[in-house]
């Protein structure tokens, strides 16, 4: 009976193999969050209190992004082991049933066969071979216990975290909007003209003849030419974190088709420049929300509209990296991420940002400005 019970075990199917990924990404993504809520005390010490904070809301946005993948990779794992060991009940029980039997007879005894001294060197052929790869299947189903006992563990500490990382954030995001408003030394190409923008703005019908507007406004002359500019394309970053809906000249499920790029973002996600560049305008714009548009080299607009809440005034000129406004939405409840992250949906990029290249007064794609994760 041991000796069948012991050769169907080893002949079964392959144990479930480890893999340790999904614990480290959870583990590691809450470490991040918790170093961004350490960041916010520093950030609001130091001298550039503005580039500060935007990197601690930058870092949060981060783990907060590593924390969810981490959850659904740790939820999905849990699931995984979960109904692989359930499948394997029997023979679950059939490997402790033969680990206990060889527990408690005597050695000499277990050894012994009816048939005689054939017999017994052949029972111990048999052992020899069989009992390290039962060694190992038993190996094998410890640790996938204790793995998802460990997922368990950091799926119910994750709720702790995340929310320290919002309470993190939301103070970020304050001192940054009070810090904004403090700010006195930013330089200016030009002063903002605001009848002329008024007028500009009760004529325009639409986006692209607003920016081609522009160009009559404003008293500063061209911007100049920056050719480390010209040498970043392709290369800049993306104004905010998020994943591409539609790229220029798709059309989307309006039946609309742009020239420029949709990004799907997550609530109350920061938008920062992508360069240094010059506002040209900052504001409400037709049906697109805030919109603020930016001038980088002179020929060339960089339009970003959907905005809720915008930095910065009209003539400005911003260093790169320099916060822009945020997107519109509420952080999510923390009892709604967590369910996010245990159905695998992770569905919470739901706000859009539209960004639109121009240069010479025609729209060039994006992408050509860009790099995008998918290009």
């Amino acid at each position: 009976m041991i000796r069948a019970a012991l050769i169907a075990l080893v002949l079964s199917g392959g144990a479930v193999a480890a893999e340790p990924s999904a614990t480290q990404a959870a583990q590691q993504a809450a470490e991040r969050l918790e170093q961004a809520t350490r960041a916010l005390n520093n950030a609001q010490d130091a001298q550039d209190r503005i580039a500060a904070l935007t990197e601690t809301l930058r870092g949060f946005e981060d783990g907060l992004e590593a924390m969810r993948t981490g959850l659904r990779k740790a939820s999905i794992r849990e699931r995984q082991l979960s109904r692989d060991l359930a499948a394997r009940d029997e023979e679950v029980a059939q490997l402790l049933g033969v680990l206990l039997t060889m527990g408690h007879d005597p050695a000499p005894v277990s050894i012994l066969h009816p048939a005689g001294p054939v017999g017994t060197a052949r029972s111990g052929m048999i052992l020899a071979e069989v009992t390290p790869a039962l060694n190992a299947r038993a190996a094998d189903l410890r640790d996938s216990l204790r793995e998802v006992a460990t997922l368990r563990l950091l799926q119910e500490s994750a709720v702790e975290t995340l929310e320290k990382g919002l309470q993190t954030a939301q103070e970020a995001r304050a001192t940054l909007s009070q810090a904004i408003s403090d700010r006195t030394d930013l330089p200016r190409r030009f002063a903002a003209d605001p009848v002329k923008t008024g007028i500009l703005i009760a004529s325009t019908e639409t986006l692209a003849g607003f920016a081609s507007g522009l160009s009559e406004i404003g008293d500063g002359g061209d911007a100049p030419a920056d050719e480390a500019l010209e040498a970043r394309k392709g290369a800049l970053r993306l104004p905010v974190q998020g994943r591409i809906l539609h790229r220029a000249g798709e059309t989307d499920a309006s039946g609309v088709t742009r020239p420029g790029l949709v990004l799907a973002t997550r609530p109350r996600a920061l938008v920062t420049t992508p360069a240094a560049a010059t506002v040209r305008y900052a504001g409400p714009l037709l049906d697109y929300g805030n919109v603020i548009i930016l001038e980088p080299q002179a020929g060339t607009l960089f339009v970003l509209a959907g905005l809720d809440v915008v930095y910065g005034e009209t003539g400005q000129v911003l260093p790169e990296d320099s916060p822009l406004g945020l997107m519109p939405g509420q952080d999510a409840e923390i009892g709604a991420i967590v369910p996010q992250s245990g159905d695998g949906a992770g569905n919470d990029n739901t706000e859009t940002l539209y960004i639109e290249v121009r240069q010479d007064d025609s729209p060039v794609d994006p992408e050509d400005w860009f790099q995008t994760q998918e290009g």
